[in-house]
C-alpha cells in the first residue's frame, strides 16, 4: 500500500511540476509577445511629442472645397488680447528719426525709387520710413504730395502683406501633414490669439489669415489722413484712423459728447499698417469683406479692391459715400497698379542710407 501510495504521489508531483512548467512558459512567452505591442501603443498615444489631427480631411473637406466656408460667429475679442503683440511693440523705447521731405526725397533718388518703375516692374524698394515728415503738408503740388505719401506707405503695406502670405503658406503646410510638432502647435495657438479665432477653429483662421489689396490699403490711408497731412497721422502715426478705448490715443477735437474713444496712437507707421490689417481680418463689422475675399479665392480670382471696398460702408459714418470716395481714389490714382507689387530684398547699402 505504501509503494502504491508513494508511486501515486510521485505521479501527481510529476504532473504538477510539468503543469507549472508549461504555465510558466506560457506566461513568459505571452509577456515577451504582448510587451512590444503595449510599448508601441504607449509611444503612439502617451509619450509622443507630436499631436495628431485629421489635417488632410480638414484640408480636403474644408479648405479646398467649392462651397463657401462660414467663419465662426465669435464675439469680437478684447482689444488688448487681439493686438497684444502690436501693443508690446508700441511701448518700444527706440526713438525713430523724423526725416524732412527733402531728406526723404534725396533718399528716394539715391536708391532710384520711383512709382513709374514700380508700376512697370512690380518691384518695391524695401525702404522703411518710420514717421511721416511734418513738411508733407507744405507740399503745394498735389501730385508730388501724393507720390511722396504713396512711396512712404507702399513698402510698409507690401511688407505686412508678405508676412501674412508667409503665415498663410505655413498654415496650409501644417494642415497638410498627418501630425504636427510642438513648435507648430505653439505657432497655431499664437495665430488663434492674433486672429481672434477659437482654438482648433482652422476654417476661421484660414478665412481671417489673408491679405488686403495694396490699392485698398493705400486708398484708405489716403482718405483717413488727407494724404498724410492729418494731426492723427503726424502726431500719432495713425494712417487708418483706428479707434481705441483702452490703448494710448489722440482725442478727436470735434468728438460728440458721450463718445470717449480715441484714435489709436502708434510708435511707427509700420505698426499702424499691421493693426489696420488685423482690424479688417478680425472685427465682425468686416465679416462680409472676408466672405467676399474667400469667394474670390475659391474662384481663383485676384483680390479686387473695388469689389472688397463695397463692404467697408461701416468703416466710416458716411457709409456708402465712404465707399464711393475710396473707389474714386483707387481709380483716379491708378492704385491697382500696385496690387501685384513685391518687396525687393533689403541690402546693407540700402539699410545704411536709412
Amino acid at each position: 500500500m505504501r509503494k502504491i501510495r508513494k508511486s501515486g504521489f510521485l505521479k501527481n508531483k510529476s504532473f504538477n511540476i510539468v503543469s507549472r512548467f508549461f504555465i510558466s512558459s506560457f506566461i513568459v512567452i505571452s509577456f515577451f509577445y504582448v510587451t512590444p505591442i503595449f510599448i508601441n501603443f504607449a509611444d503612439k498615444n502617451f509619450n509622443n511629442k507630436e499631436f495628431t489631427n485629421n489635417s488632410k480631411n480638414i484640408l480636403n473637406n474644408t479648405l479646398n472645397q467649392d462651397k463657401l466656408i462660414e467663419e465662426d460667429a465669435t464675439a469680437d475679442a478684447d482689444e488688448r488680447e487681439l493686438l497684444y503683440d502690436i501693443l508690446e511693440e508700441n511701448n518700444s523705447e527706440i526713438n525713430l528719426v523724423r526725416y524732412t521731405t527733402s531728406e526723404i526725397d534725396s533718399l528716394f533718388k539715391e536708391v532710384n525709387y520711383n512709382l513709374k518703375d514700380v508700376r512697370d516692374t512690380k518691384l518695391v524698394k524695401p525702404i522703411d520710413i518710420g514717421l511721416l515728415p511734418n513738411e508733407i503738408k507744405n507740399i503745394s503740388n498735389t501730385k508730388k504730395r501724393k507720390d511722396m505719401f504713396i512711396k512712404i506707405v507702399l513698402p510698409l503695406i507690401v511688407k505686412e502683406n508678405n508676412k501674412i502670405r508667409v503665415d498663410r503658406k505655413r498654415l496650409f503646410t501644417i494642415l497638410n501633414k498627418n501630425s504636427n510638432t510642438d513648435i507648430e502647435k505653439k505657432w497655431l495657438e499664437k495665430k488663434y490669439k492674433q486672429y481672434g479665432a477659437r482654438k482648433n477653429d482652422l476654417s476661421t483662421l484660414k478665412i481671417r489669415m489673408d491679405e488686403i489689396p495694396v490699392s485698398l490699403a493705400i486708398a484708405q490711408a489716403a482718405k483717413e489722413t488727407g494724404w498724410g497731412t492729418s494731426r492723427f497721422a503726424l502726431k500719432g502715426n495713425a494712417l487708418f484712423g483706428q479707434w481705441t478705448w483702452s490703448g494710448e490715443g489722440l482725442k478727436p477735437k470735434n468728438a460728440d459728447k458721450g463718445k470717449d474713444h480715441k484714435v489709436m496712437k502708434f510708435h511707427s507707421l509700420q505698426l499702424s499698417v499691421r493693426a489696420y490689417l488685423r482690424n479688417l481680418n478680425t472685427h465682425s463689422t468686416y465679416k462680409n469683406l472676408r466672405k467676399e475675399r474667400t469667394e474670390l479665392r475659391n474662384q481663383d480670382k485676384p483680390l479686387d479692391s473695388l469689389i472688397l471696398s463695397k463692404h467697408l460702408d461701416k468703416y466710416a459714418e458716411t457709409g456708402s459715400q465712404y465707399i464711393e470716395v475710396l473707389q474714386k481714389i483707387i481709380e483716379q490714382n491708378n492704385l491697382k497698379d500696385f496690387d501685384d507689387a513685391r518687396l525687393l530684398p533689403s541690402s546693407k547699402d540700402l539699410e545704411s542710407l536709412i
